[in-house]
């Protein structure tokens, strides 16, 4: 789940704006559990109209371990789709592109194998929530 945006407007690098994570869940073959409180997507938007996301995130699985996310990727599509997103509106994934790579640590023992996945992701933004399907690279 999302907070509303912070805008911080024009910066250098583009539109800076920092949107809070506030929760969620996950579910996979191996673990499950859910996104706690506290992290964020630090996105800045181009001047060519992709943005730039770069989410950080901890993980609570169902069996209390920690696991710290980084997730680096990219947001684009026609401007009249990317419109309706930031009005909140639902539009589906596959008019616009939204991939990531996200980054796994932890120092929880039976979790440690995430610790050296490289994995690929495919997102879809929901009016107040980020959904990912993440895929480990074989």
């Amino acid at each position: 789940m999302l907070a509303p945006a912070q805008e911080l407007g024009d910066s250098p690098l583009g539109r800076r704006r920092i949107i809070p994570i506030t929760g969620g869940s996950f579910r996979g073959e191996k673990l499950a559990g859910r996104v706690l409180p506290g992290g964020a997507d630090w996105q800045v938007i181009r001047a060519d109209g992709v943005a730039e996301l770069d989410a950080r995130y901890t993980l609570e699985t169902d069996d209390r371990a920690l696991i710290y996310v980084r997730n680096f990727g990219y947001r684009h599509g026609p401007a009249e789709v990317l419109q309706r997103l930031a009005a909140g509106e639902p539009v589906d994934p596959s008019l616009y592109y939204m991939r990531t790579t996200p980054r796994f640590e932890t120092g929880a023992e039976r979790y440690r194998w995430l610790n050296r996945l490289i994995c690929v992701a495919t997102g879809a933004r929901r009016a107040a929530a980020v959904e990912l399907e993440v895929f480990e690279v074989k």
